[in-house]
């Protein structure tokens, strides 16, 4: 006896067009979790240790400052001038990074009847210089504070120009990407949904009763 064609066959769910949508965005979700903890791997691994170098710097020493004083003179064109709109900066700054290899950018510029003063700042460094605008004789003192100072003026972007400025933006773009990923990819799995949320929660009300009872 023939079996009519379809009986006994379990009929195929077609995926709905919501289906589909949730499998996109699980395996979206998925995707960026992944590439993008990759992608920001050292850079949000630096930020952790230099959080934790910054916090206890009474645990983290980079030993002695290195002090080096140099002397010499510039040429008197350039600071013997009645008027000081006439002195050229640039050119003072150049000499110093030319002659003594200074670094940093230049955050401060002072002149009075009798000496300029010049600063430059970078992480982790120091160097200041004074001229006698009468004789052009200057005075160097360059300051090296160590790689645990330079990595917490980093953390903090003082004195670390633009382009380090952008990386911490950056920085914080995918973290916040990755933290919105990873709350999406654990709504798809139903045996780890609840208990994850509910850890979430917990850690965010630790973080608040903290702030709430022990910060002054």
């Amino acid at each position: 006896m023939a079996v009519p064609s379809g009986l006994g066959k379990k009929p195929v769910k077609k995926d709905s067009g919501k289906g589909k949508g949730k499998k996109r965005l699980a395996g979206l979700s998925r995707w960026l979790h992944i590439y993008l903890s990759m992608v920001s791997f050292t850079i949000l691994l630096f930020f952790a240790v230099s959080g934790l170098t910054l916090n206890h710097a009474d645990w983290f020493t980079s030993g002695k400052e290195v002090v080096t004083k140099d002397s010499g003179s510039v040429d008197l064109k350039w600071v013997n001038q009645p008027d000081t709109n006439k002195i050229n900066k640039l050119q003072i700054v150049e000499f110093f990074r030319n002659k003594h290899q200074v670094k940093g950018a230049l955050s401060d510029f002072r002149m009075d009847d009798r000496e300029l003063s010049l600063t430059f700042n970078g992480p982790g460094y120091l160097a200041d210089s004074f001229i006698d605008r009468e004789t052009g004789k200057y005075e160097l003192t360059t300051t090296r504070f160590g790689a645990v100072a330079v990595i917490n003026d980093l953390h903090k972007g003082r004195d670390s120009g633009k382009a380090w400025s952008w990386i911490i933006d950056i920085s914080a773009v995918l973290m916040t990407l990755v933290s919105i990923s990873g709350i999406i990819l654990i709504c798809f799995i139903k045996k780890k949904r609840l208990s994850g949320f509910i850890i979430a929660a917990v850690g965010t009300l630790v973080c608040y009763l903290i702030y709430k009872l022990f910060v002054p």
